[in-house]
């Protein structure tokens, strides 16, 4: 399933969508930087609350296929303008962090 596909399918808001078709394949959630480095998968959508530059740049190393900001969390303009110009997907969701992984239970 491709970001676009997810954020349809899934009811989440496009903060920012420059790779739509960038394909999911699964999911991590947290909200610890340096734990996600090392455990989000290539290709994942990654769960998190944070919303701060450092999640542009943990995406980025990671290799994440979008950011999924749940609890309505959102990011101010020039995070998102980073975002883009670093071609991360970042999506939003109003649900908890669990709730908005158990959206994607079947699709991912």
């Amino acid at each position: 399933m491709t970001v676009k596909e997810l954020c349809a399918q899934c009811g989440f808001e496009a903060i920012c969508m420059p790779e739509p078709d960038r394909e999911v394949n699964g999911a991590y959630i947290g909200d610890l930087l340096s734990w996600v480095m090392g455990r989000a998968g290539f290709d994942n959508a990654w769960i998190t609350i944070m919303s701060n530059i450092n999640v542009i740049a943990v995406a980025s190393l990671s290799d994440v296929s979008c950011v999924i900001l749940a609890e309505g969390v959102s990011l101010d303009e020039e995070i998102k303008n980073t975002a883009l110009d670093k071609g991360i997907n970042v999506l939003k969701s109003s649900l908890p962090s669990f709730e908005t992984a158990s959206s994607l239970i079947g699709k991912v």
